[in-house]
């Protein structure tokens, strides 16, 4: 058992790899399946762990990577150790969206003329669909309307280089409902719809196996992260808690995570992930009340960040403020906090 986390650790040569800073083994976690690890460039997650369903009528890929040179080396390398190549893929599921998970898949179904998959909610949340002339990333008045000072506003855009290679990412040829079965020959592998980190965002177990393909959605170490980055009804923090509840019916999978090392106990490990949104939303009320009706930007800067707020610079410190709006959303829509006014919102007790 993990004593840090309480749970227990089944992926031990991950883990150990982890605790050295190297890419861990390509492991054969069930007969037919297959753990990759693929390197995510200049990011302390440091690798995506992918899977491959290796079969003798198809190969389907779950969340091939971050594409890099170096990214689709180590998935070509990692195929190879299954017995296959990526132009034997015949299927690519993304959990998500975000290019360490889906990145590679544009390349690979190039490769291979292979579908790609995700859940419908997902797909509409692709860059290239949620972002056009009249919705940026870089929306000034969003951030303003959190209490964003103006002369602060500079660091806290993307830099178009970074949103050009989002809107590449790929389209889907399939569509994922939550329940759905994945088309993977001589598996049952059925999806799990998991709002929250990102909102299509799908978990899929292998009943039979005994296996629950997490993506970002339970990690054994940290918690995703789960923000809000428009609009002012967007809930994602509560779709996550309730995600959380769904998967802990399944308490006798092993969870093989998109990131660190694999575990068990399940439930355990959403409880704590529950807790610890408990005990965040506790602390802000705690601010709010304290500095009474303060804006996100406000309240942001006077909580617990592991680094310290001052820490945090350019994107990393939107990134927080987004975490923020997520708590703070998630208190209005239990009744405990209310905001004010329309630029910028203030938040008071209801």
């Amino acid at each position: 058992m993990d004593t840090a986390t309480g749970l227990t650790v089944t992926g031990v040569a991950q883990q150990d790899a982890w605790r050295r800073r190297i890419l861990p083994p390509v492991e054969r976690v069930r007969p037919g399946l297959w753990s990759i690890p693929v390197p995510i460039p200049h990011n302390p997650l440091r690798y995506t762990l992918s899977y491959a369903f290796v079969g003798d009528a198809d190969v389907v890929v779950v969340d091939p990577g971050w594409d890099t040179a170096q990214g689709r080396a180590a998935l070509t390398d990692g195929l190879a150790a299954a017995g296959a190549a990526p132009t034997d893929v015949t299927g690519i599921v993304a959990t998500h969206i975000h290019p360490d998970h889906h990145g590679l898949s544009g390349w690979l179904r190039e490769t291979a003329g292979a579908w790609v998959a995700m859940h419908p909610a997902e797909a509409r949340s692709l860059p290239a669909r949620a972002w056009n002339d009249e919705r940026s990333p870089n929306d000034p008045a969003w951030l303003l309307g959190h209490g964003v000072p103006a002369d602060a506003l500079e660091g806290l855009f993307f830099a178009e280089t970074g949103i050009a290679h989002l809107m590449a990412l790929a389209e889907p040829d399939r569509l994922i409902e939550d329940g759905d079965l994945v088309p993977i020959a001589g598996r049952a592998v059925r999806a799990v719809w998991t709002p929250g980190h990102t909102p299509g965002h799908l978990c899929l177990r292998d009943a039979s196996a005994g296996v629950l393909l997490t993506g970002d959605h339970l990690l054994p170490r940290i918690s995703p992260t789960i923000g809000v980055h428009e609009g002012r009804s967007s809930d994602p923090l509560s779709a996550y808690l309730e995600s959380l509840a769904k998967v802990a019916a399944y308490p006798d999978d092993e969870a093989l995570p998109a990131h660190e090392y694999r575990f068990r106990r399940v439930p355990a490990r959403a409880a704590d992930l529950i807790a610890h949104h408990r005990e965040r939303s506790a602390e802000i009320l705690a601010v709010v009340d304290r500095l009474a009706a303060p804006t996100a930007w406000a309240i942001a800067a006077e909580l617990t960040w592991s680094r310290g707020w001052a820490a945090l610079e350019g994107l990393t410190r939107r990134l927080a403020l987004a975490e923020t709006v997520a708590h703070l959303h998630h208190l209005a829509a239990t009744g405990e906090l209310v905001a004010d006014g329309d630029a910028p919102l203030h938040w008071r007790r209801r």
